[in-house]
């Protein structure tokens, strides 16, 4: 098949369909419109996050048979469209589940051991125990939303500690088993010290946390995001802490991203959140690279190998 290379991807991934075959094409220094008006034989698509696929970009393709993503997130790829009309939309979602998973327990265990503010303390020459105080993780309740390849990795590396662990997913039912008690919303939000969201990005889940659900919660909990910065309104959760309705946060992914989430396209309207969530001594941030690792860069060269192979 002819595949064009929207965005880069991995050598290995490149290699690999290139040995079973494939012919390569590098489009990622053009735009969608010289894409479609120069590749409009393609028959496959190498894509992360650079461009939407919409219905009028994809109708320039007729003998596309397949769109493979190398990441998790499909938001930009009208995918009822495309399947539609015969297009697999493939994920490698398989491949940076652990990374995430792994991710999220780590930013878990620096807001409750204080390690980044502690860190940049003693960086300063401030030496204080006290103040740096921090919670055990043991006896204590960690909510998850959204129970699919991500927030199942998490809970598995939960079952470590000497916790509770409660589930909510609004599409999936019969998950719950020894360690996992299967929930609803309404008992995450309610019995959580910890919570954390695992969700795909569409117009169902789009400002999920915002002000009205972090008003429900009643431990004053944790709030990590590893899914996607729009299901978070951060006006919201800076006053989710002010109000002490949450004890904490750790943002990977921001609603000030760009649409690449290579960079932040901050407004005037958002600046000044961020600028006080950046202040925050009990607000941990990084660069959406939950799921970024050596790692998962293989691993999710070789997921898509392995679908792209089975549709020959």
């Amino acid at each position: 098949m002819k595949i064009l290379i929207i965005d880069p991807c991995h050598k290995a991934l490149e290699s690999g369909l290139e040995e079973a075959g494939h012919e390569l094409m590098d489009a990622t220094t053009l735009s969608a419109k010289e894409i479609a008006s120069m590749h409009a034989d393609a028959e496959g698509m190498l894509v992360r996050a650079r461009m939407a696929f919409t219905q009028e970009f994809l109708e320039a393709f007729p003998d596309l048979v397949f769109i493979a993503r190398f990441g998790s997130g499909m938001e930009h790829i009208d995918m009822k469209w495309a399947e539609g009309r015969d297009i697999h939309c493939l994920s490698a979602a398989e491949g940076n589940r652990q990374a995430v998973g792994e991710y999220a327990l780590g930013a878990l265990l620096s807001l409750f051991r204080k390690i980044p503010q502690a860190d940049q303390q003693v960086r300063k020459g401030i030496w204080q125990r006290e103040a740096n105080r921090g919670e055990e993780l043991s006896g204590k309740t960690v909510g998850i939303i959204g129970y699919g390849r991500m927030g199942s990795a998490f809970s598995q590396l939960l079952r470590g500690f000497d916790l509770r662990v409660l589930v909510y997913d609004k599409y999936k039912s019969g998950f719950g088993h020894e360690w996992i008690e299967e929930v609803p919303l309404e008992q995450v939000q309610k019995r959580s010290d910890v919570l954390s969201i695992h969700l795909p990005l569409n117009e169902e889940t789009r400002h999920y946390i915002d002000r009205d659900f972090i008003k429900k919660l009643e431990q004053r909990p944790y709030l990590i995001n590893t899914s996607r910065g729009d299901q978070l309104v951060l006006e919201d959760l800076l006053w989710g802490l002010q109000a002490e309705k949450l004890r904490g946060a750790c943002l990977d992914v921001l609603e000030v991203e760009s649409k690449d989430f290579e960079d932040l396209h901050q407004q005037k309207e958002n600046k000044s959140v961020l600028d006080s969530l950046i202040d925050r001594r009990d607000v941990v941030l990084s660069p959406h690279i939950a799921g970024w690792t050596h790692q998962s860069k293989q691993k999710m060269a070789d997921v898509l190998l392995k679908k792209i192979a089975a549709l020959a």
